[in-house]
């Protein structure tokens, strides 16, 4: 993303298409109070229109957002692909739009 200026893109080992970004949430742990992890969008075939999305567990714990992100962004692409395919092969899928995902927070 700092070469190129936009997220890292990757083939999942499912042949779709996936995009990468990290993001961080607040972590509950006052030492550490915020927590960064990926978060895959899976890409429709043909018209770029997103399907789906995968996230992996908290990958790193910090004072700082900032500091939580950097931990993260230092992870290796092969690595990144990795952890993809894990979540792939693990059937994490999510059918709901992270769009919709990220409005449902905090809701009840």
């Amino acid at each position: 993303m700092a070469v190129h200026d936009r997220p890292a893109a990757f083939e999942g080992s499912d042949g779709a298409s996936y995009s990468v970004e990290i993001v961080t949430d607040e972590s509950g742990d006052k030492a550490r109070p915020f927590a960064a992890y990926l978060l895959f969008v899976r890409w429709g075939r043909g018209d770029p229109v997103a399907s789906g999305h995968l996230e992996t567990e908290y990958l790193s714990f910090a004072k700082t957002e900032g500091e939580a992100r950097r931990i993260v962004g230092e992870i290796k692409l092969n690595d990144v692909k990795a952890k993809l395919d894990s979540l792939i092969r693990g059937g994490n899928a999510s059918e709901t739009k992270w769009w919709d995902a990220m409005r449902g927070e905090g809701s009840s």
